[in-house]
């Protein structure tokens, strides 16, 4: 059983454990690629500047982006007095500036945070979200939205796709060339290589997600301890996620491109998947773990 810093230390180590990891593999990916394929070491920089290029614009207007596609609308003390109450007591618990705070009229209960720093954050709740939490259990939820905040997720998501878009970019532009390496200097590079090459370029993009979406889960860990950090009742968000996950209404202003944001996941297509295989493919941790690693917080 762990405390609550030492569980917050466990989840951003393993966190920075799996980011150089990833960050070792795209660049050995890129090295092997442009070697078998006798590329030179330029091609690598572009892929880097026109997938950097991409991922900037997303991270700089990602809440613009986001709101506008969920159809959010500003919280109003008047409307939202629950909600706005909660959050200026959360940030504050945790140091941060509040928030720009939005609601999406939708009953299904669910939660997200967005925006490129701190002081351009936004968390966003659903309306049924209010109608079915009680003071405590939004509490937890806020605050698990603050952490990703404060432990600027967004900013470190925002790198990881500039990662995965680059790899990706390489392995579109090894299949468009395929033999070229062949035909150079008596054929050097090797059938063997070569396959091997192709296997590498078919593959490594399906790695890149699989240890994004490893980075992705890792990070909501995270957030759950620096929930319980804030609020100090784990229990609290403990109840928020068995209501959250228990609702089956599918959130109508969600889609796969932002499923990943919310607390839980508001496709409700498969987040009870079990299985280490069907895990791998997962946006968020299954429930039950992040209930079993908040209940062993002391």
């Amino acid at each position: 059983m762990y405390n609550v810093y030492e569980q917050v230390d466990r989840n951003k180590k393993r966190s920075t454990l799996i980011v150089i990891i990833f960050a070792l593999f795209v660049t050995l990916v890129v090295y092997v690629l442009g070697r078998m394929f006798d590329y030179g070491p330029s091609f690598i920089g572009v892929a880097l500047i026109v997938s950097g290029i991409f991922s900037f614009v997303g991270y700089w207007y990602s809440d613009k982006i986001v709101l506008g596609i969920s159809g959010a609308r500003p919280a109003t003390k008047v409307e939202n007095n629950l909600f706005v109450s909660v959050a200026e007591n959360i940030s504050i618990g945790a140091g941060i500036p509040l928030p720009k705070l939005f609601v999406i009229d939708d009953t299904a209960p669910n939660a997200f945070a967005t925006g490129r720093d701190i002081d351009h954050a936004v968390v966003c709740i659903t309306s049924g979200l209010l109608e079915k939490l009680n003071r405590t259990e939004l509490e937890g939820v806020v605050a698990h939205e603050i952490s990703h905040i404060r432990n600027y997720d967004m900013r470190l998501m925002s790198v990881v796709s500039v990662l995965v878009g680059m790899i990706t970019l390489v392995a579109d532009w090894m299949l468009r060339v395929r033999v070229r390496g062949r035909d150079r200097e008596g054929g050097n590079v090797g059938a063997v290589f070569f396959i091997l090459g192709i296997i590498l370029v078919l593959l490594s993009p399906i790695i890149a997600q699989l240890i994004q979406l490893a980075i992705s889960r890792r990070r909501e860990f995270l957030a759950d301890s620096g929930s319980a950090l804030i609020t100090r009742q784990p229990s609290g968000l403990i109840s928020a996620l068995r209501k959250i996950s228990a609702d089956q209404e599918p959130l109508e202003a969600a889609n796969k491109a932002t499923a990943h944001l919310y607390i839980v996941n508001p496709l409700k297509g498969n987040q009870n998947t079990v299985g280490w295989f069907a895990n791998l493919f997962n946006t968020h941790p299954l429930v039950e773990d992040r209930i079993k690693a908040l209940e062993g917080l002391k």
